[in-house]
């Protein structure tokens, strides 16, 4: 079926379904226009608590999915692919940290968690942090307890660095966001020397002191908008330049390539289409569905994390 067809399907079950559609910025180009919103971890778990539906199709990967989930338990939160996973998800397993907690339990930690990760591991958390609000959540950390910064070492590390907080850092890391090396950004800025860099902060450190500004992908819109530069290198998963192509369409975005294909990709992201997007709608299915009592103890570092926000 054309995608004109698919768009017409989707839109007809949403509005018969009472269905909020959410898409990350990492999705395709044609997930983002279809859906209600589209925006960071932080943004879109806003949304979702928010929201004023019977259904939510969360087109991200697991864990974002589970998040909604979690902050929505009297509505039907649907994935169109079970099988997007995160790696940075995929790096903390819960048994491990409940393992790591229990032989260092004499420190006490003052457990932080980035929101890329397992509502199991959510639950083991003190407070949930995005890269967005990491660093006004490590500064408000208690500071009579050592902190562990749960699963990405590399956020970690760079927020360590602003807040000034020592932190424990659990070794963890995207996989697309660690394969941006020195060279990449020294021959991008070569080849575009008029060009900022602009870098996620998941990037090593490496990467990140060669960038004119580091922040997460939704204050990306707001800083090349804001810049006065009109040529921008993006050092992240390359779904964000649909957007910063759209809501800046007077500026140039270039997107740091890496890996085999050329491209800064994350295949699971990419998992969601049009057509499973579709058909979730339609068979109501993938549901997410969470225990009552881990949905729980995830819920207070979560909560904790959207009133530190206001």
């Amino acid at each position: 079926m054309q995608a004109s067809g698919l768009i017409a399907e989707i839109q007809q079950l949403k509005t018969q379904k009472n269905a909020l559609i959410l898409a990350h910025s990492y999705q395709r180009p044609e997930i983002q226009d279809v859906a209600d919103f589209v925006g960071d971890s932080l943004a879109l778990a806003r949304r979702a608590q928010q929201a004023q539906c019977d259904v939510i199709v969360f087109c991200g990967v697991h864990f974002m999915a589970e998040t909604a989930c979690i902050l929505n338990p009297t509505r039907t939160v649907l994935l169109p692919d079970l099988d997007a996973s995160c790696s940075l998800e995929s790096s903390c397993p819960a048994d491990e940290l409940s393992a790591f907690l229990q032989e260092n339990r004499q420190k006490n930690y003052y457990v932080i968690a980035y929101i890329n990760c397992s509502i199991q591991v959510k639950a083991l958390a003190d407070v949930i942090v995005t890269s967005g609000n990491a660093q006004q959540i490590v500064q408000a950390a208690p500071a009579d307890r050592p902190i562990l910064f749960v699963p990405d070492e590399n956020l970690g590390a760079w927020v360590a660095e602003k807040t000034g907080r020592r932190m424990t850092l659990w070794h963890g890391a995207c996989h697309v966001h660690r394969l941006f090396t020195r060279d990449q950004i020294m021959q991008a800025k070569q080849q575009f020397p008029d060009a900022e860099v602009v870098c996620h902060p998941e990037c090593r450190e490496v990467v990140r002191l060669l960038a004119d500004h580091i922040c997460s992908t939704e204050k990306m819109i707001d800083y090349c908008r804001q810049s006065l530069a009109k040529r921008f290198i993006i050092v992240t998963e390359n779904g964000i330049l649909h957007r910063l192509r759209k809501l800046v369409p007077e500026k140039d975005f270039i997107p740091l390539r890496t890996g085999s294909c050329g491209c800064a990709e994350c295949e699971f992201m990419k998992l969601n289409t049009l057509e499973k997007l579709r058909n979730c709608l339609r068979d109501m299915r993938p549901v997410i569905s969470l225990p009552e009592d881990l949905r729980l103890r995830a819920l207070a570092p979560l909560q904790r994390m959207l009133d530190l926000s206001c």
